[in-house]
């Protein structure tokens, strides 16, 4: 097994961490390929990787042979660039200032155009080289992008520019393609091929949605996120179920054990109460890694591998879990939050919430530790 440390990472005192496994995310790219075998890929990495750790993660993508990289913005993309990344890296929200744009040329970077305004910008900007430009079409999102005849004004001047833009590419984004029964992705996808045939440009339409459940939208690029990260876009799966394996796991370890008798209130609240003596174990876990605060009573925990429930509120540093079903618990032993054992998407609905959003929010003072099975 390889291990990746960082300096920072060297001593590691408080148990609570992060494993993140390298062959796990590159199974879940093998499903993409088996997916879309034809489409190329531009892997979505924004947001720190959905919270996985942007570099380790593109650099597995790269030498996995990715067709290009997705970040949000500027600052994304030149962290991955002075890192070494070499392959195309895509802007999904485009540039917010024009001064930014020499920038974008300067490092070869994609940018999406998604207003008018952008467009404008790109044709009377000065420039060392021309960009690669993907124009982003409203098909029903409504939430970036280009309407139709917006789009057909934006094609006629770019094409004309040649000394500014070098490639046209063209996108839309579905808005329920994780619905499987809702006709709406059919219709977005249907209005996208009908506006873009006359242009003969390549195109991209499909999220994890798209890629597992509407081969409508597979296009000539896929565009996969959450589904790298091993979570289903589905809310009636698990990832397990889509044939994906967590890339993460997030763990921790009891650091108490203490026996409590029926009727005790536990923590802030007192809002769980015990239903007769029993152990509780306290794990070094709380709201301020990135677990969620509002994850209810029931939220399954493993404790050595088995499931047990939390209990009571989860507090900023720690949660309780109910150790009935597992007497012989010491302090020390290991906790999994989510991963292999307890899925990310199981957690995320308890929490009345989306796996994406805890992913992304698990904080920097949980070190992350890369493993890699196969290498």
């Amino acid at each position: 097994m390889q291990q990746t440390h960082t300096k920072q990472r060297a001593i590691r005192f408080r148990p609570a961490h992060a494993l993140i496994d390298l062959s796990a995310l590159r199974h879940n790219l093998r499903v993409v390929r088996r997916r879309a075998p034809q489409q190329r890929i531009m892997a979505v990495v924004k947001a720190n990787a959905y919270g996985h750790g942007s570099l380790e993660v593109a650099q597995c993508l790269e030498r996995a042979g990715v067709d290009a990289l997705a970040v949000a913005c500027l600052e994304e993309a030149l962290s991955l660039r002075e890192a070494g990344i070499q392959c195309p890296i895509v802007l999904l929200e485009g540039f917010f200032h024009p001064d930014e744009l020499p920038l974008i040329a300067q490092q070869a970077l994609h940018v999406v155009l998604h207003t008018p305004q952008q467009v404008d910008a790109v044709l009377n900007c000065y420039i060392s080289q021309p960009l690669s430009v993907w124009l982003k079409l409203d098909t029903g999102m409504h939430r970036l992008g280009l309407s139709a005849e917006e789009f057909h004004r934006a094609w006629q001047h770019l094409q004309a520019c040649p000394e500014n833009v070098q490639q046209i590419r063209l996108m839309t984004h579905l808005a329920c393609a994780d619905e499987r029964d809702n006709g709406f992705t059919q219709q977005q996808c249907q209005l996208f091929y009908q506006w873009v045939k006359p242009f003969n440009l390549e195109c991209s339409i499909a999220n994890s949605a798209g890629v597992l459940a509407w081969p409508i939208s597979h296009a000539d690029w896929v565009r996969p996120g959450i589904m790298l990260y091993g979570s289903s876009p589905f809310n009636d799966t698990l990832g397990a179920q889509e044939h994906l394996k967590p890339v993460m796991q997030l763990r921790s370890a009891l650091i108490s054990i203490k026996s409590y008798s029926a009727g005790e209130g536990l923590g802030y609240g007192a809002t769980w109460r015990c239903p007769e003596d029993m152990p509780v174990g306290m794990v070094a876990m709380g709201y301020a890694d990135g677990y969620p605060r509002h994850a209810p009573s029931g939220t399954p925990v493993a404790v050595n591998g088995q499931i047990v429930p939390l209990i009571g509120r989860v507090s900023m540093d720690m949660l309780a879990v109910d150790l009935r079903q597992q007497p012989q618990a010491q302090i020390g032993d290991v906790v999994e939050l989510w991963g292999g054992t307890v899925p990310v998407d199981t957690v995320a609905r308890q929490a009345q919430t989306i796996a994406y959003e805890l992913l992304s929010q698990v904080t920097q003072r949980v070190p992350r530790y890369v493993v890699d099975e196969e290498g």
